[in-house]
């Protein structure tokens, strides 16, 4: 629960206190931090009968002194100048204003200065500038998320911008949290060494007191790592529900999307898969996809029990019972229809773009030795006509990680018949993901040949035999957290910032993934939080990916790179 409350407790208190009539007012980031945890319903229980954005709201001219204004918003200087402005001629009648991050003295001198006819009632700093998407899950939503691939000497400044929002974000999370971490960091990686610095700086120099919280006996870890290390874990197909969906259709602050996909009713074009919100997700989000149909079957059988008895409506009393229960027999039927609705979709795309079959070429790239075998099974999928493009080129992708070493012949072959058979197909852009996110630039033990305990270890689990082929894949991001509960992360490859060491294993753990996260990775945070190790993680990143997403990065990332070709 931790993420989510601490957001809910966020904005309950901006507006329990005031009371009356209110309107909210949020800027584009702050409207997703709110809707993934407070839904329209509740907002209107708080007497907000109005969510407008503020840059909507400085276009309209009419006064509306009978409502009080809410403003929920990042501390950016162009927010500052929206209040400015809205300010010098107030519609509201009270103005009450929240940001989700540390304000700086000029801003507040600037904010007092245009409230002129003083109906500014209160300024604070609310520490909600992460979007909590669940429990133990939180992201940056950075549109710019490709930044992270690039070198510093391409674009300086933007890169600069996408620091300062990772600090920013992280920050706010342990000011939520309430702690102060020891951090460590990703040595292979710029970017999350200079994330790390300047995230250290701002809490132990820059606003150390406002850090300085209750000394814990055993202070958290913020492990600051790069998507580079594993980009295997975005670029498979995923067959447990929450990431499935994200994976086919994709899911935005909890909600699905379905108008890419087809024609639906108007109520169903837009859906929310919220953990906190719909019990039968929070019980199978992480479930295997033969497993999910099961499930919604007997929540149909339960759903037409339900019907069933409504049907019988003989008394007054009947009618009066059925008038009780109607909303939550509304709810429970648009649950329904929704979880129908979207693993019939599901079950389309997978059978039209042959999915079973490639997912379990790649689930074998991902896991398993043979080159040989991964040759022709990969050769046969690129000639297999239902195969889809994006398909051809993840499967190449996924060869070229395993085997860039062992089989550059090959690889060669691949890349040819990729580029004839794809039209669409990026030249280069298998050849960029290697350049970038190789085995000579990665850290930690992405295929388990490294280390004689994981070859081990895979020995072990072939021996046992798999129980589910297409689920067999664990991200790097497992292992990280196996090595944090065993005390095993090494210094050489996860060195510490400044003179804070930490003796003996952490209880609490945030691990931020620069470049995204998956929704494979949060269930496997989810996972060993369920399993008392005595650590709670916390995963988060700049962004939440999917193999679409995940692509899209790299062929920008590309296309700047070319344009800087002298520099890169």
């Amino acid at each position: 629960m931790v993420l989510v409350s601490a957001v809910r407790d966020y904005v309950y208190r901006m507006l329990q206190d005031i009371s009356g009539m209110k309107v909210l007012i949020l800027d584009s980031q702050t409207v997703s931090i709110v809707s993934v945890v407070y839904s329209q319903s509740e907002l209107l229980q708080k007497e907000v009968f109005l969510v407008e954005l503020i840059d909507s709201i400085s276009k309209s001219k009419e006064s509306m002194s009978h409502l009080k204004a809410v403003y929920f918003l990042r501390p950016t200087s162009e927010n500052i100048q929206y209040m400015r402005r809205q300010l010098s001629n107030p519609r509201f009648g009270e103005y009450h204003l929240f940001f989700s991050n540390m304000l700086k003295d000029t801003q507040i001198h600037l904010l007092a200065d245009s409230d002129e006819q003083e109906v500014v009632q209160q300024v604070q700093e609310f520490y909600a500038d992460f979007i909590a998407v669940d429990p133990y899950h939180f992201t940056l939503n950075m549109p710019s998320n490709h930044y992270y691939i690039l070198p510093a000497v391409v674009d300086p400044s933007n890169l600069q911008h996408f620091c300062d929002r990772a600090v920013d974000g992280i920050g706010a999370v342990f000011l939520a949290l309430k702690r102060r971490p020891i951090i460590r960091y990703s040595r292979a990686s710029d970017i999350a060494k200079r994330i790390a610095h300047e995230t250290a700086k701002l809490m132990y120099q820059q606003e150390s007191g406002l850090f300085d919280f209750r000394r814990m006996e055993m202070s958290p870890l913020l492990l600051i790592v790069d998507r580079r290390d594993d980009p295997v874990t975005p670029l498979l197909n995923q067959w447990t529900y929450q990431a499935m969906v994200h994976e086919l259709i994709g899911i935005q602050d909890n909600k699905v999307d379905l108008r890419s996909i087809g024609k639906f009713p108007k109520d169903q074009q837009e859906v929310v898969l919220s953990s906190e919100q719909d019990a039968f997700f929070k019980a199978n989000m992480y479930e295997n996809f033969g497993d999910i149909g099961m499930n919604i079957k007997r929540m149909v059988d339960d759903f037409q029990q339900v019907a069933k008895s409504n049907q019988n409506i003989q008394t007054i009393e009947d009618m009066a019972k059925f008038v009780d229960n109607y909303p939550e027999y509304r709810k429970m039927h648009g649950n329904v229809s929704k979880h129908v609705t979207l693993v019939t979709e599901m079950s389309k795309i997978v059978e039209e773009r042959k999915l079973m079959l490639v997912s379990e070429t790649e689930q074998d790239l991902a896991c398993n030795g043979g080159q040989v075998a991964a040759f022709e099974a990969v050769t046969n999928l690129l000639n297999n006509e239902s195969v889809s493009d994006i398909d051809r080129l993840r499967l190449v992708m996924l060869y070229a990680l395993r085997y860039e070493k062992e089989s550059p012949v090959q690889l060669m072959q691949l890349f040819n018949k990729l580029a004839s058979r794809s039209a669409k197909y990026k030249p280069g852009l298998v050849q960029f993901l290697l350049k970038q996110a190789g085995a000579d630039k990665r850290i930690g033990d992405l295929y388990g040949n490294r280390d004689f305990l994981n070859i081990a270890r895979n020995m072990a689990r072939g021996l046992k035999g798999v129980e589910n082929v297409y689920t067999q894949h664990q991200p790097l991001l497992f292992q990280t957290m196996e090595s944090i509960i065993k005390g095993r992360l090494r210094d050489v490859d996860y060195p510490y910032v400044g003179n804070h060491f930490q003796q003996g294993r952490p209880q609490e753990v945030v691990i931020f993934i620069v470049g995204g996260t998956t929704y494979e990775e949060s269930r496997s945070v989810a996972q060993l939080n369920a399993s008392n190790s005595g650590i709670r993680f916390i995963l988060g990143g700049t962004a939440v990916l999917n193999s679409k997403r995940f692509l899209k990065d790299l062929e920008e990332a590309q296309g700047i790179a070319r344009s800087n070709a002298n520099v890169v």
